[in-house]
């Protein structure tokens, strides 16, 4: 299964962010999971095909980050299939 990280930046904490990711991963019938990790830094592993993917990466930018200052995406080799979509700590 093809996987894709993401590193969102902005104001990713305090609002519906991850809440906001988990609906878009889900009407896209991608899996994986979402967490922040540090100050004004959120994670995104997601999997799925390529053409979902590339609509889950348009969606991003339209997130609901007050201050978005950058997303950077890219394909990885991920040893793990996840089977939903998950909001981690």
């Amino acid at each position: 299964m093809k996987s894709y990280t993401c590193i969102v930046e902005g104001k990713v904490t305090g609002g519906n962010f991850q809440s906001w990711v988990q609906d878009a991963a889900n009407q896209l019938n991608l899996k994986g999971w979402v967490r922040n990790i540090g100050d004004k830094k959120a994670e995104i592993l997601v999997q799925g095909d390529a053409d979902a993917y590339s609509a889950f990466r348009e969606r991003l930018k339209d997130a609901p980050v007050p201050d978005l200052a950058d997303i950077s995406c890219h394909s990885l080799e991920y040893d793990k299939e996840h089977t939903e979509f998950a909001v981690r700590g």
